[in-house]
Formats: structure tokens, sequence, C-alpha cells
């Protein structure tokens, strides 16, 4: 390859890293045609990008970026693809539900909500993050459970006295 095409590629990746929330950092090496390709498809489905990079001209895109990613480093060995996506958790998920028939890919590292998170023990957690419309909504569900009680309890006597109110004067 060609100095110039190295250089498209990693211009290339580091505008998807930029522009990109999330992205995790796997391995699919063991993988046949047949997997690889059904991977490909469920990830396609979920929104995600898989792409097969270099780790060499990986690290010279995470140089490049303003983030720092050091830590992301000592990963770039063997094998890596890479995924993009806006979800925080739907690729954990993916990787979960992908290895029930099969041994990889393996989760070498993950950029989420800013953090860096390394190794496959941390398949588990990433799986659980919540995205910021989820925890939005539970604060809402949160803020609202007290208030819906507050104006039960107010409508209530609102009804027994409108009840007693009515009963009252049918009765004169």
């Amino acid at each position: 390859m060609r100095r110039e095409e190295k250089d498209v590629i990693i211009d290339d990746l580091s505008q998807r890293i930029a522009k990109t929330k999330h992205f995790y950092l796997a391995d699919i090496s063991a993988l046949n045609a047949a997997d690889t390709s059904k991977l490909r498809r469920k990830c396609f489905e979920k929104q995600i990008q898989l792409l097969v990079v270099k780790n060499t001209l990986l690290r010279k895109a995470l140089e490049r970026s303003e983030i720092d990613y050091t830590a992301l480093f000592d990963v770039l060995k063997d094998s890596t693809s890479i995924m993009f996506t806006e979800s925080n958790s739907q690729p954990a998920k993916l990787i979960k539900e992908f290895r029930k028939k099969h041994d990889k890919p393996i989760l070498k590292a993950a950029w989420v909500e800013e953090s860096i998170y390394i190794g496959d023990a941390q398949l588990d957690a990433l799986s659980s993050i919540k995205s910021k419309e989820e925890l939005i909504g539970d604060v809402l569900l949160a803020l609202q459970s007290p208030m819906k009680g507050l104006l039960s309890a107010i409508s209530t006597p609102g009804r027994n006295l409108a009840g007693a109110l009515k009963t009252l004067s049918e009765k004169e």
C-alpha cells in the first residue's frame, strides 16, 4: 500500500472517530467467511459500522484526534475491528448475543460516554449502560411519581366532597 493510500485511510478513520460518539475495538479474526458475514449483517441491522483496520493505521488516526486515546494503544495487537455506533451499549449487546453461538468477537476495548473500557471482562458493564435519553426518562419518571400521587390524593377528596354535596342536595 502506497503512502498516499495510507494517508487517505488514516484521514477517513480520524474523521469517523471524531464524528462518532462511541466505538468498540474487537477481535473477529477466528470467524470464517460465513460467520463474518452474519456478524456484518447483524451490525447493519443495529446501525453499527464494522470495519477491519490495520493497527498501525488506527493508531495514527487515534493520535491525530484531539482526545487522548493512549490507553487504547496497548490493545492494538493482532487483528482489530472497529465498530462505530451512536448507541452506547448496542455493540456490547450484539457481541454478547453473537457469542452465544460463536467464540468471537472478543472485546478489546471501547470508547463509550467519554470513558475507555479495556478488556473483554467489561462486556457486561458496557451492555448495561443506559443511554442519555434513557437516563433522562428515568429521572422524569421519578419526578412524576410523587406528583401523580399528590394529584391523586387531592382529587379523591374532591370527588367525595362533590358526591356528598350532590347527595345532600338531592335529599332536600
